[in-house]
């Protein structure tokens, strides 16, 4: 057996699994198995590899050194060591060996997707029977909502994403914590891009899918066409001979809704799905905001286990003892089992819309938790943050940037009503940034437009977009003497276009290069003080005084300047057309031969725009 020759060898070896991030460096691999990084380098050469204690290692090398030392190691992306620690002191280190094949059954997790204006909300309010949309602006369902509802004895969990592109990320976490899906396509409208997206993150999800047909009562609606687009897109219908479920309905005038919660009766028996109701409670974070009177307020789904007033809570950065609990019905419960949606009061802060949320042992294991994720998030976002302070510049400030061949920063103080709108309004933005112009995000937080918010503002030259919030009078009385811009918006197209609008005000002016003419040089005149004229044919559009000109020599440019003159026959000329001959004087330029060609070009702006 070879030993390697360690310095340290006398060091013992950590026992059980080591939580090894990839990329590592020597200098920070050698302490996790109580080795000095020489050592490491050293190991490294006699494997030929010849690297350096700041260089990153590939996932070979640091498994090879591993299996050396006889050591277990887990390889985690840049970043998750910390959260592999922090579960395991959270207890869930276990959590993956537990079996659920023996656990009571729970009611299925169904997300409704689809296209915008398909029908969604309008399905979802037919079934708990409470009207959602006209309290959502412009119809359009801007926040992720959960509900329950009870059908034949069996209970059902409905999570409603919202249906405009802009809420990508939104759609695509509800995929990841259902069960089954229901895709709305309009009857009347067919399969739209963002009925495939949604479609798409179902199929990623790898969840049962149920197609709901609405709006069949239309006039237009046309069922076979849409059943075709979605043989396409590998959705084969019953009907056509496939396995996927497709219900006709009318949202509107309740047709086919009973049908339709009977067929996801079915599917969920089908799946199978169980979660132990006694272990500690976790799932995930759906919505989050600030509330004046009830301070955070965070909409959870619970995924195992039992939520209960008085849990020591913790997510992401925000934990707290949870205060009480309120369901869907705004009533006020006790304790909340596997696949429940509650609203949670309680926490110390705003959680992260989309994060996990566990149970502590403890609130002193679940402050300590908090504290420390508060402090890494922090540490890896120092950098950022400061450059996202420092790069900001006035307006008049971003063109000279521009010429200078900088990239220009539009800054930007994003606040908005809920965690879920900020997440899609700051990815939205985020999808603007050109080579020129990038959007940097000063701040971003959920709540109202406030003093601070201006004094920041101020300060580093940002504008403050406000996305379903408006400043108090204080703030737009602050933001009147500090010369701060307020933009509020409750529709996000209005807002993107706004936008849009100011990135291609502030994009450089780019020309494209339109051929006006060109002409063959077929004798060259030399006039007294004034020097060599070309006597020339033109071939194609029109030759015009004081227009650019490429001078051409077998198919190279050699010169680019202007029509200094141009003459038919005797008599100057504004222009000549195709067909004509004509002399022409060049700026600066005498090097004149038969068969050369002159091309006259103007540069027109082109009409920028975010692509």
């Amino acid at each position: 057996m070879n030993v390697p020759s360690y310095s340290s060898d006398d060091a013992p070896v950590p026992t059980g699994m080591v939580v090894i991030e990839r990329a590592i460096t020597p200098l920070d691999l050698g302490p996790k198995f109580n080795r000095t990084a020489a050592d490491v380098v050293r190991f490294m050469m006699q494997q030929g590899e010849m690297v350096t204690a700041t260089q990153s290692l590939s996932d070979e090398l640091i498994e090879a050194f591993a299996k050396d030392l006889d050591a277990e190691v887990k390889l985690v992306d840049p970043g998750e060591e910390q959260e592999v620690e922090l579960r395991k002191m959270l207890g869930f280190e276990d959590e993956d060996d537990a079996s659920e094949d023996d656990a009571p059954i729970r009611p299925p997790v169904i997300t409704v997707m689809g296209h915008v204006d398909h029908g969604k909300t309008k399905l979802l309010d037919n079934i708990r029977r409470a009207n959602v949309v006209e309290g959502e602006a412009g119809g359009i369902t801007q926040h992720i909502g959960a509900y329950q509802t009870v059908r034949g004895g069996n209970t059902l969990t409905f999570i409603d994403t919202p249906g405009h592109e802009a809420f990508t990320a939104m759609r695509s976490r509800g995929a990841q914590a259902t069960d089954i899906v229901i895709l709305v396509v309009a009857a009347d409208d067919g399969m739209m891009p963002q009925t495939i997206e949604a479609l798409n993150h179902a199929k990623a999800a790898n969840v049962p899918i149920v197609v709901a047909i609405n709006k069949i009562d239309r006039e237009n609606a046309n069922v076979n066409r849409v059943m075709t687009q979605l043989a396409e897109h590998e959705l084969i219908p019953e009907s056509f001979g496939g396995d996927t479920i497709v219900q006709e309905i009318s949202a509107l005038q309740g047709i086919g809704i009973d049908d339709l919660l009977d067929q996801l009766v079915v599917v969920a028996e089908l799946e199978d799905l169980r979660a132990d109701p006694n272990e500690r409670a976790q799932g995930v974070v759906l919505e989050s905001n600030l509330d004046i009177g009830r301070g955070p307020v965070a909409t959870v789904l619970v995924q195992e286990g039992t939520l209960r007033v008085g849990d020591p809570m913790v997510s992401g950065a925000a934990w707290g003892r949870v205060r009480a609990l309120i369901n869907d019905k705004g009533e006020n419960v006790k304790e909340a089992a596997p696949s429940t949606p509650v609203q949670v009061l309680g926490l110390s802060d705003v959680a992260e819309a989309g994060d996990d949320f566990v149970i502590a042992p403890s609130e002193k294991v679940a402050s300590k938790v908090a504290d420390t994720r508060e402090h890494w998030h922090r540490q890896s976002s120092l950098g950022r943050d400061s450059s996202a302070t420092s790069g900001g510049a006035r307006l008049e400030d971003i063109f000279e940037q521009i010429q200078r061949g900088e990239a220009a920063n539009l800054n930007l103080i994003i606040k908005a009503d809920v965690n879920g709108s900020l997440e899609a309004v700051t990815d939205s933005l985020r999808k603007l940034e050109t080579p020129e112009v990038k959007p940097i995000f000063v701040h971003r937080g959920v709540g109202g437009i406030t003093e601070n918010d201006i004094a920041l503002a101020a300060a580093s030259n940002a504008t403050i977009i406000g996305f379903n919030v408006r400043p108090d009078r204080k703030a737009r009385e602050t933001a009147e003497s500090e010369n701060v811009e307020i933009r509020t918006y409750e529709i996000i197209y209005k807002l993107l276009e706004d936008i849009e609008s100011a990135m291609v005000g502030m994009l450089a002016p780019e020309f494209e290069e339109i051929v006006t003419g060109d002409a063959e040089v077929r004798e060259i005149f030399t006039v007294p003080k004034i020097g060599k004229i070309a006597g020339c044919y033109v071939q194609n559009g029109v030759i015009t005084r004081n227009s650019k000109v490429r001078f051409i020599r077998e198919g190279t440019i050699i010169w680019k300047g202007e029509v200094k003159s141009l003459r038919r026959f005797k008599e100057d000329a504004r222009e000549v057309a195709a067909g004509y001959e004509c002399g022409i004087g060049l700026s600066d330029f005498q090097d004149l031969k038969d068969g050369d060609t002159i091309e006259t070009y103007e540069e027109r702006e082109i009409e920028r725009s975010i692509s």
